[in-house]
């Protein structure tokens, strides 16, 4: 047996559980904040879920978090002395390491202390062990979420836990001027995939407008064909390694292996999309790559995303899909060209 907490993004968590649910019999769940947070009970010990998760990573699941230790609230300090000699007592795992603090509460928490006020405390407690507190590449992850009535901590890798952000939420500095904050999906699925803008060399970008991903993929070195009816934003013209095309993607045609990288981010039914990047794949070098994001417009969007993949796997073979932090109404496609 072993007990997690699992984050969705707002309104996906029962997404989240459904695909849990056909991945390991016998789970069961506790709601923590609504259709966002949720206490799964498996029947699997922790090591043996993991590999269920890493062999199937759920679309929806953003945040997996162990729970080693469960703290009932007092509402004064001696939930900081539990947590803090909690944290003394696992001296081996955190010594010689460095170690970030991440701690998340549902809004009707009896836990009175503020997010800094934990960590000041408890980084002070891992320095008293040879432990480096960091914010940043730390080797394990003390995970603390408050609930109502109770405190669940667990300790992980970052791997573990599907992200080194507090609860998955990657959060990214806004730049002044920037375009959009469509940006922000392009800099997290690089992250995610495990990618690296640089290494290409010439994208393609569909539906480009108003320019967030393009701006993003310039600022690379890249030379990036946008392709769009509407506006690109002022800014990205002074880029010479730009060429905007300002039609519909419909009408345009390049010639095979004109592009390393395509890149889709339209507010478009799912399938009008998909028959926009089969037109245009055979531009795309072979084993070339393609970050899509599908619109998750129906009410059956575990539906909607397998016939996508199911059409796009006659010319890619899908490397992930996520639905990360920076989605709203839909999740993220990582393809590779056959």
């Amino acid at each position: 047996m072993s007990q997690w907490i699992g984050t969705a993004n707002q309104t996906y968590a029962p997404y989240a559980m459904e695909e849990l649910r056909r991945l390991i019999e016998g789970v069961a769940f506790t709601q923590l904040a609504a259709g966002e947070v949720f206490l799964m009970s498996c029947p699997l010990e922790r090591e043996e879920t993991l590999q269920a998760i890493r062999q199937q990573e759920p679309i929806f699941l953003r945040h997996l978090q162990p729970v080693d230790r469960t703290i009932e609230i007092t509402g004064n300090a001696n939930d900081l002395e539990q947590l803090s000699d909690m944290v003394r007592n696992a001296v081996m795992t955190f010594e010689n390491k460095r170690v970030a603090v991440h701690i998340r509460r549902t809004p009707k928490s009896g836990f009175v202390y503020s997010a800094a006020d934990t960590k000041a405390v408890l980084d002070a407690v891992l320095e008293e062990l040879d432990a480096e507190p960091v914010v940043q590449q730390p080797d394990v992850i003390i995970a603390i979420y408050a609930a109502v009535d109770q405190i669940y901590v667990g300790f992980g890798a970052p791997s573990e836990m599907l992200s080194d952000w507090p609860g998955g939420a990657v959060r990214f500095q806004r730049e002044e001027g920037q375009v959009s904050r469509a940006k922000f999906k392009l800099l997290e699925a690089e992250r995610e995939f495990g990618l690296n803008y640089a290494e290409y060399r010439n994208a393609i970008d569909i539906g480009a407008a108003p320019g967030g991903w393009t701006s993003l993929l310039l600022e690379r070195g890249l030379r990036v064909t946008a392709i769009d009816p509407a506006e690109l934003h002022p800014s990205l013209m002074a880029y010479p390694t730009l060429t905007y095309l300002k039609r519909n993607a419909s009408e345009v045609k390049f010639e095979a292996g004109t592009f390393d990288l395509l890149v889709c981010d339209m507010s478009w039914s799912p399938m009008m999309m998909c028959k926009l990047v089969l037109d245009l794949e055979p531009a795309l070098t072979q084993g070339g790559t393609a970050i899509i994001t599908v619109k998750l417009m129906h009410r059956k969007p575990l539906q909607t995303i397998r016939d996508v993949i199911s059409r796009l796997s006659t010319e890619f073979r899908l490397q992930k899909a996520k639905q990360l932090f920076h989605n709203r109404e839909e999740i993220t496609l990582y393809l590779i060209k056959k």
